[in-house]
């Protein structure tokens, strides 16, 4: 009995030790490879990120955007500001001085100095990797798992291609991951019982921050605003059904979280649109977009502290600008409409942006030419007629289809030197206006109602093909109550009108940031593919269907992911999906089980379950043996259960990244995936240590070992993708790179 007592006793003395020595190899373990991780990260980034020296693909838009922010001159795109005024921000901090023109790919740069927001984006990029590496670490404190994801990050070609380039996508992915990273930060120091220290607030300040920024690069950042929101919302259920804390934690929790997770990202958001509209303060080619009131606020602009009459006259020199959100300029150009949309006679469109092509005449409707002599003003219920300012041809309506919206009337452009007939009678009406009601500037909605035919002029919001430019359609629409057909005089000229100031009319910050997001919304809907552009469906991205090129020149670069990597990310995420299905059921018959043993047992049956009565009682080291070996099992079945919840978590990133865009009518590319991606490589890396955890260590390292090589010498078959390639195509049997090409959809 005392040497047992004396056993026992060096064996508790011992243990803290061995738990020290533990912690202190395991932090060298991750120490070393989180080194390694960085170190190959930047050299696979790094290595050739300033060639091609001359513009690839997106960057002829992103690059002359961060030109316009230097030179703050206003522009229009579908994305929030956030992403380009760090493009912006990072080459003028670089020496860049924004005067490169960056018209289109295949330009080359010369002596502009670009490389600066190269470096930018590509460091971003670059920072995802150690994030993903120390997230999935957190979730499963397993090396093996957070190496494999690492590694499947940065031997994927195609994230190597994007990260490299003057595109919103590396700045996009960095705050998504760190996101991501900061979320499982927060549910780490949580559980620690570390709630209110000052590292817990780092960390949601942190996660607050980088939500914000995501859906300030793009809107896609909603989707990881749901992760983050979903997951608060499940930790915060799990501490309410803590009964060893009282409700007044759970409200603390919701408190602090509600600030740092949706106040200080709202905040933060509607600072960098305040800070957008601030620096853009100058005219440019976006401004046509945006209503006439907007504009008043760009120096530059026809409106900007203008003078101009306040009363529209016959005789006035105008241009009329559809009301609606994003509307264009009531606009004619002397091209005839073809044979198959109607009467061949002068289209009628509406264009965003300002040219002598928006000018148009105000006449009488009796008349065909405006007499001198009295000043008549417009009033709301008179007739008149519009007669375009550079072809003399007046704006007209028949009984004739429109070109796109057939139950509508065409609008055409028709007459000589201003002589037309009674199709091009319109009555001006004022949208709640008074009878005899002057017409302002500006100020007043108008509809105009064919006199003949009794429909309004709208603008239908559809584009008409390569023959009309590609501006929006004009019709007439029997509908008179139409949304789209109320628009407004913005420039008005008649020498015999007194101009007063508009300056009154300018809005303030939060009307043009809710403007700015109607906008940008409704040009995010009817985005529409560019001629010979490759777009793609959504059930082409995971299967690496089709890649899209970067560069065509003689220096090829193709975006195209490792199939290495991508079509074992299927096959884990199948994996994933038939685990936790079996899980879930083997844990709803164990339950149903346990009910069952819940109940009455007769003295003479032995107790199911009761280890001890497996055991010798008199036998205190086979006791031990037994508790030991109970404990071991008891942590593995612990690891594993926290590897498959690590796991479902990145599943729900994967499918709130991926699915949406099943249900998107705009046009989509193959980039879209990338985030998708990202949350699939994590899963893959955690299912892998996962299926192998219950064989001998030898050979998971082995198999790990394995699976690396692999996954390694892919990439170096298939980073001249990225890095970049010289000579004949792929489809060429002399290409270095016919054996490669492996899928008949590959371009490269």
């Amino acid at each position: 009995m005392a040497a047992s007592v004396v056993k026992c006793t060096r064996k508790t003395k011992e243990l803290p030790k061995t738990e020290s020595t533990q912690s202190n190899e395991g932090n060298w373990r991750w120490w070393l490879l989180l080194g390694t991780v960085l170190l190959i990260t930047f050299a696979t980034r790094f290595y050739k990120v300033t060639e091609p020296d001359h513009i690839c693909w997106d960057e002829t838009h992103f690059g002359k955007m961060g030109s316009w922010y230097i030179n703050r001159t206003f522009f229009f795109d579908v994305h929030p500001p956030l992403g380009k005024m760090l493009i912006g921000l990072s080459g003028y901090l670089t020496g860049y001085n924004g005067t490169f023109p960056f018209e289109k790919p295949g330009d080359k740069y010369n002596e502009t100095r670009y490389q600066g927001m190269r470096y930018f984006c590509t460091t971003l990029g670059a920072l995802i990797m150690p994030m993903g590496f120390d997230t999935v670490y957190d979730l499963t404190h397993s090396h093996e798992a957070a190496l494999l994801s690492a590694a499947y990050l940065i031997f994927d070609v195609g994230l190597l291609t994007l990260n490299q380039y003057i595109l919103l996508d590396p700045i996009l992915l960095f705050f998504m991951m760190a996101s991501v990273w900061g979320m499982v930060k927060i549910s780490k120091c949580t559980a620690a019982g570390g709630s209110y220290t000052f590292r817990w607030w780092c960390w949601l300040s942190l996660t607050g921050t980088m939500l914000s920024c995501t859906i300030s690069v793009k809107f896609v950042g909603l989707f990881v605003v749901l992760l983050v929101g979903l997951h608060t919302a499940s930790e915060l259920w799990l501490i309410l059904g803590d009964l060893a804390k009282p409700v007044l934690e759970t409200i603390k929790q919701i408190a602090c979280r509600a600030i740092t997770l949706i106040v200080w990202p709202i905040m933060l958001y509607t600072l960098f649109f305040y800070i957008h509209l601030q620096v853009l303060n100058r005219s440019g080619n976006g401004d046509g977009f945006y209503s006439s009131a907007f504009q008043s606020r760009l120096i530059g602009n026809s409106l900007y502290n203008a003078s101009m009459p306040r009363h529209v006259a016959y005789g006035a020199l105008v241009t009329i600008k559809n009301h609606k959100t994003g509307g264009g300029y009531l606009h004619s150009h002397a091209h005839l409409y073809p044979k198959e949309s109607g009467a061949r006679q002068q289209q009628i469109t509406t264009y965003t942006h300002k040219d002598d092509n928006n000018l148009w005449l105000i006449k009488p409707y009796n008349k065909q030419s405006v007499p001198g002599g009295k000043l008549k003003l417009l009033r709301n219920g008179d007739l008149l007629r519009l007669e375009h300012v550079v072809t003399k041809r007046n704006l007209h309506s028949h009984n004739e289809a429109a070109p796109m919206t057939k139950k509508h009337m065409q609008v055409t452009g028709y007459g000589e030197a201003g002589v037309g007939d009674a199709n091009d009678i319109w009555r001006v009406l004022v949208v709640g206006g008074r009878t005899n009601q002057s017409i302002h500037t500006v100020t007043s909605r108008l509809m105009f109602v064919h006199y003949l035919q009794n429909c309004a002029l709208t603008s239908s919001g559809k584009q008409l093909p390569k023959w009309g430019f590609e501006q929006q359609e004009v019709s007439c629409n029997h509908n008179v109550r139409d949304k789209f057909a109320q628009w407004n005089v913005e420039d008005n000229q008649h020498k015999q009108l007194p101009s007063v100031s508009f300056s009154v009319y300018a809005p303030g910050f939060f009307s043009r940031f809710l403007e700015s997001h109607a906008v940008m919304l409704q040009g995010n809907a009817g985005l529409k593919p560019k001629e010979g552009e490759v777009t793609s469906q959504p059930w082409q991205w995971p299967i690496n269907y089709r890649g899209q090129y970067f560069s065509g020149s003689s220096y090829r670069i193709y975006l195209l992911g490792n199939p290495i990597i991508w079509w074992s990310n299927l096959v884990f995420l199948a994996l994933f999906v038939t685990v936790f299905l079996y899980n879930a059921i083997v844990q709803q018959r164990r339950a149903g089980q346990a009910a069952i043993n819940q109940q009455p047992i007769a003295e003479d049956q032995p107790a199911i379950g009761d280890i001890c009565s497996c055991c010798p009682a008199s036998s205190s080291e086979s006791t031990q043996l037994v508790e030991s070996s109970s404990a071991s099992n008891g942590e593995s079945q612990l690891e594993a259960a926290m590897s498959l919840q690590a796991a479902a978590w990145l599943f729900v990133g994967w499918l709130l990244h991926y699915l949406p865009f099943w249900a998107m009518g705009r046009v989509l590319y193959f980039h879209h995936y990338f985030p998708a991606l990202i949350f699939n490589s994590l899963l893959t890396g955690i299912m892998f240590n996962y299926i192998i955890r219950s064989l001998p260590k030898w050979m998971q390292h082995a198999l790990l070992g394995t699976l690396l090589s692999v996954v390694a010498y892919s990439f170096v078959l298939f980073s001249p993708l990225a890095y970049g390639m010289t000579g004949p195509h792929a489809n060429e049997p002399n290409s270095t790179m016919h054996k490669l090409k492996w899928m008949s959809t590959w371009e490269f």
